[in-house]
């Protein structure tokens, strides 16, 4: 099975949502939360991640979440993770009431596509600020992909995670699993990086760019995903999007769509004429319309 059928294969039964002029999506990827420990990359860019997701919110921005939201390689227990970031969840839990909110599983967050996930972690959290147990994500589907129907031009976006490029990240993710939780998790505290990650790998980063690049351009469809943490805005002729991720020492980066645009958008922290710090956000790139594909 080779990468080209892989990447196709996340999109049988994907989730459909409409694309239109009054479509207005966000997508994040590569959250990677964690238990709060010295490995959590998640934990130092919380609090732009909170900013970010309430002013999507507040613009009636629908969320949708391209994989490995959460560390579920490094740490066995998702109620681990719910506990160390309730704000990120009440957040989430928001968006998922009003029905604005959709996930893709990838490779660090895998478990999710099992059918009693849901059922068994995704029903409730607790609620810090009223100390009460609350609804998370009851009967939320994890889907291996999502695609955007535009009805009206026929300009589709397929959105997946990515890993399916990556034969060690998709095929062989048990082995590399075991690696991750018990191998490399430890060395990385002393500065050893994970030889199976495609976003600290170049060799294997670039590899699976050109092959999401490649299905891209064979299949004439606009791909966006995550995994590699790499953001990247695509052309008319490379139709290949990234969202980044969001444990950047930099910021997180995210991708927006609205009014059948794309744009690669980033924050971080700022600093106002008053010597103030703030979380600011930044286009970075040029702004894609949809319809010069």
């Amino acid at each position: 099975m080779n990468a080209y059928y892989r990447i196709s294969k996340a999109f049988t039964n994907a989730c459909c949502l409409p694309l239109d002029t009054c479509s207005k999506y966000v997508i994040f990827s590569d959250c990677h939360r964690g238990t709060g420990k010295a490995n959590d990359n998640f934990l130092k860019n919380e609090l732009l991640y909170l900013a970010a997701l309430k002013h999507y919110f507040q613009k009636d921005f629908t969320y949708l979440e391209l994989g490995d939201g959460d560390e579920l390689w490094e740490n066995r227990s998702f109620e681990d993770i719910k506990q160390m970031h309730p704000d990120s969840f009440e957040l989430m839990s928001k968006f998922h009431q009003y029905g604005r909110f959709y996930a893709v599983y990838g490779n660090h967050d895998i478990v999710k596509k099992r059918t009693n996930f849901s059922e068994k972690c995704c029903r409730n959290y607790y609620c810090e600020h009223e100390l009460c147990q609350k609804p998370l994500f009851p009967y939320i589907a994890f889907y291996s992909g999502i695609i955007l129907k535009d009805k009206e031009k026929k300009k589709d976006i397929y959105l997946t995670h990515g890993h399916q490029a990556d034969f060690l990240n998709c095929t062989l993710w048990p082995l590399s699993r075991f690696f991750v939780r018990y191998i490399w998790r430890p060395l990385e505290l002393l500065g050893v990086p994970d030889p199976t990650s495609a976003a600290k790998n170049h060799r294997r980063k670039k590899k699976s760019e050109q092959r999401l690049t490649a299905w891209a351009k064979e299949h004439h469809h606009i791909l966006i995903t995550g995994h590699t943490h790499h953001p990247m805005i695509g052309t008319a002729s490379s139709p290949y999007f990234n969202t980044g991720s969001c444990i950047s020492p930099s910021g997180i980066t995210c991708i927006e769509i609205e009014n059948r645009c794309i744009s690669l958008a980033k924050w971080s922290l700022k600093i106002d004429n008053n010597q103030a710090v703030y979380a600011g956000k930044s286009v970075l790139g040029n702004t894609i319309c949809i319809d010069n594909y």
